[in-house]
C-alpha cells in the first residue's frame, strides 16, 4: 500500500533536484567535450590593440600582492591605456604602491558603505570625465596571463557586450586535499560551465576578475551595492537589460587560493551565502512576465540555479537518501529512481569535467582520499547551512 504524503514529498523533492542536476550535467559535458583543433592561447600572438581601454582595480587593504597585480596589467597596456585603483577604506599602504607603480589613484573613506561594488562605482565616477570605450575590472590579487587585456578588449569591443574572461584560482600548498578539491570545484564554475554555455550559444555568469564592458553598458549600471556576490548581481542585472555576458575562454586571468583556515572558510561562506541569497531574487524576478521571454535572461537564471558543487554533492546525496527510505517502507521506487539518475548526471558530468579540464588540480592519485573529504564536507555542512550566513561584505583573509 503506498503511503501517498510520503510518496508525494519524495517525488516533489527528487523532481526539484533533477533541475540543477540536469543543468550541470548538460553544461560540464559541453564544455568537456574536446574541440576539433585544440590551440593554446598562449600561443597565438596578438597583433597591435586598436581599442583603447581603462583597467580598474577594486583594493582593500591589499598592500602584499598589489606590485605584482600591477606590473603584471602594465606589461599588457599600450600608449592611451589607463590604469586606476580604488584604494577603498584602506588602512595600509594601498594607495601609495598604487602611485609608485603609476596608477591613476581613488582614495574612497566610507566605512558604513563597504564592498567591491562600491568600490567599482567610485572607479567609474572617476573615469566618467573622459570615458574609455572599454573598461576591464581586475581583482587586486590576480595576474594576467598573456595577451589577455587584448582579448577581453576586442571581445567587448566586437560584441558590444559584456565579456568574461577565464578567471582561475589555484591551490597555493602542494599535498592539501581541500585546496585541491576546491581549485577542481572553482575550475568547473569558471572555464567547464560558462564553457559549455558558450558552446550552446548561451551567456554565462560574471565571475569576479577579467570582466571588460563597453563604457556604454557599464555607465548605466547598478554598482553601488554591498551585495556578497556583487559579479553574478551585475551579469544578471545586465541580462535583464538585454546585455548578457559571453565567455572568452583565450582571456586567462589567475589568482591563489587564500592558504589560511581563516581564509578559505570565510570566502566559502561569502560566496555560497551570496549565490543562495541570488537564487531566490532570480527566481522571483520571473514575476515580470517579460523577462521570461528574454532567453539569454532565462539561460542565466538556470545556471544560478545550480549551487557550488560540494553543496550540490550534499543536496542530492541527501534527497536520494529520502527517497530510499521511502522506497523501503514500500511506497514505491519511482522517487529513488529519479534521484539515482540525478546521482548518476552528477557523476557522470563530474567525471567528465575532471577527465578534459581537472587532472592537473587533483591528480589521480588524489581521487582515493576523496570519500573522506566528502564525508567531512558533507558532516560540515548542516551546521553552517542551518546558522547565520554573511550578510555584509568581510575581506578574504590572505596571509600566508
Amino acid at each position: 500500500m503506498l503511503h501517498y504524503p510520503f510518496w508525494s514529498a519524495a517525488m516533489f523533492m527528487a523532481a526539484l533536484a533533477c533541475v540543477p542536476a540536469v543543468i550541470f550535467a548538460v553544461e560540464c559535458i559541453t564544455g568537456s567535450l574536446r574541440p576539433a583543433r585544440k590551440r593554446a592561447p598562449d600561443e597565438q600572438e596578438a597583433g597591435e590593440r586598436e581599442v583603447a581601454l581603462a583597467v580598474l582595480v577594486p583594493a582593500h587593504d591589499e598592500e602584499d600582492g598589489l606590485a605584482a597585480t600591477l606590473a603584471s596589467i602594465g606589461r599588457q597596456l599600450q600608449a592611451g591605456d589607463r590604469l586606476v585603483v580604488v584604494a577603498d577604506n584602506c588602512t595600509d599602504r594601498t594607495a601609495a604602491i598604487a602611485q609608485q607603480a603609476g596608477a591613476e589613484v581613488v582614495e574612497r573613506d566610507d566605512p558604513a558603505r563597504r564592498g567591491k561594488g562600491y568600490a567599482l562605482s567610485a572607479g567609474i565616477a572617476h573615469l566618467s570625465a573622459a570615458p574609455p570605450p572599454v573598461v576591464i575590472i581586475v581583482d587586486a590579487d590576480c595576474t594576467l596571463a598573456p595577451h589577455a587585456l587584448d582579448r577581453l578588449a576586442e571581445a567587448a569591443a566586437t560584441s558590444g557586450g559584456p565579456i568574461q574572461g577565464r578567471y582561475l584560482m589555484q591551490a597555493p600548498v602542494l599535498g592539501k586535499l581541500d585546496l585541491a578539491v576546491s581549485e577542481f570545484a572553482f575550475t568547473v564554475k569558471n572555464h567547464v560551465r560558462p564553457l559549455g554555455l558558450a558552446r550552446l550559444g548561451l551567456p554565462c555568469q560574471l565571475t569576479g576578475s577579467g570582466m571588460a564592458f563597453p563604457w556604454a553598458v557599464l555607465a548605466k549600471a547598478d554598482l553601488a551595492n554591498g551585495h556578497l556576490v556583487e559579479d553574478m548581481k551585475l551579469g544578471l542585472d545586465l541580462a535583464r537589460q538585454g546585455s548578457a555576458p559571453r565567455f572568452c575562454r583565450d582571456a586567462v586571468i589567475l589568482s591563489q587560493f587564500p592558504q589560511t583556515r581563516r581564509g578559505l572558510d570565510s570566502q566559502r561562506r561569502r560566496w555560497e551565502g551570496g549565490h543562495l541569497a541570488i537564487i531566490g531574487t532570480a527566481v522571483g524576478s520571473f514575476r515580470n512576465v517579460r523577462l521570461v521571454l528574454q532567453r539569454a535572461y532565462v539561460a542565466m537564471v538556470l545556471d544560478v540555479l545550480v549551487p557550488p558543487l560540494t553543496l550540490l554533492v550534499l543536496v542530492l546525496a541527501m534527497v536520494w537518501a529520502a527517497c530510499a527510505v521511502v522506497a523501503l517502507s514500500g511506497s514505491g521506487l519511482l522517487p529513488l529512481t529519479l534521484a539515482t539518475v540525478n546521482v548518476a548526471l552528477l557523476c557522470a558530468a563530474t567525471l567528465a569535467a575532471w577527465q578534459a579540464h581537472g587532472q592537473r588540480a587533483l591528480p589521480a592519485r588524489a581521487l582515493g582520499r576523496l570519500p573522506v573529504y566528502v564525508v567531512r564536507k558533507m558532516a560540515s555542512y548542516p551546521g553552517a547551512l542551518l546558522g547565520r550566513r554573511p550578510t555584509d561584505w568581510v575581506r578574504t583573509d590572505r596571509k600566508s
